[in-house]
């Protein structure tokens, strides 16, 4: 007669299949909201910053390098001192820190794609997009830390905006939104692109001229006339019209409106697009 060690032997106990594990393991939970996915990807993007700080380098230090540079570079020769020329220079600042760094969510991205993260993440059974819109959440983050350090420091360096509190969180507001619409230009390319580098190249490419052709360091008034017609169609010169209308407690009609044309169009062009490349991924 042979014998066996086999607990289910012992006891005279058929073994559970795995129906009735299940079945017994209570009912499957909910289906994440779209809200709750992307929302959970993007405390993702903030654990990334946490486990990894130097990824904070440009939000933190890049606002101070441009603000102090540029105040005391031109200050003394365009406005005569520099505590008149913050009061000129700091919305174009805050502008221009805020957009140069909403590249960064297109290398982030280009970086989970190259490591295959984004393939699991297509396995799951959530809203499609929230791997995307998560990480530009998260940005979001980002972009509020930058736009805070550029304020404190103008304050220290002699800004007194007119408009007061409601005025610059106006244009706190104005500026978050229309730098995560940008960010899916950056997310599209992240998508097309095969490197990190490359990403970084065409943002440069785009970026450099949106910025520094702009209203942001001088009154276009004072350039050639080519260059004062690619100023005045400047999504970027709009947007600077508008924050420095809410420091000055004016509400720049024409401004806003394009901005807020601006935002709509980019998110409307490029949202769709960007989505149609991630499931064709």
């Amino acid at each position: 007669m042979t014998t066996t060690n086999s607990p289910t032997a012992a006891t005279g106990t058929a073994q559970p299949t795995i129906a009735e594990l299940l079945r017994d393991s209570g009912p499957r939970p909910d289906r994440p909201s779209s809200m709750s996915a992307a929302l959970s990807f993007g405390w993702r993007a903030l654990l990334k910053i946490k486990h990894v700080p130097e990824q904070l380098f440009d939000v933190t230090m890049f606002p101070v390098m441009f603000t102090l540079m540029f105040t005391f570079l031109f200050g003394g020769a365009l406005a005569g001192s520099t505590s008149a020329y913050i009061q000129f220079l700091l919305p174009g600042i805050l502008v221009q820190t805020v957009v140069m760094i909403t590249m960064y969510t297109g290398l982030t991205s280009n970086k989970d794609i190259e490591k295959g993260v984004f393939d699991r993440f297509r396995s799951l059974p959530i809203w499609r997009p929230a791997p995307l819109v998560g990480a530009l959440l998260g940005d979001v983050v980002r972009y509020t830390l930058a736009s805070t350090i550029v304020l404190v420091l103008g304050l220290a360096l002699g800004f007194r905006p007119a408009g007061g509190v409601l005025g610059v969180l106006a244009s706190v507001a104005l500026l978050l939104a229309f730098s995560f619409c940008v960010s899916w230009v950056w997310t599209m390319f992240a998508l097309m692109l095969r490197s990190e580098t490359a990403v970084m190249s065409v943002s440069m490419l785009v970026l450099f001229p949106l910025t520094f052709a702009s209203n942001i360091f001088v009154d276009p008034t004072t350039m050639p006339g080519w260059l004062q017609a690619f100023v005045s169609v400047n999504p970027v010169s709009h947007l600077v019209t508008t924050l420095r209308g809410f420091a000055d407690g004016v509400l720049e009609t024409d401004a806003l409106m394009w901005t807020g044309i601006w935002s709509v169009g980019l998110l409307a062009v490029f949202g769709p697009i960007t989505m149609r490349l991630y499931n064709a991924k």
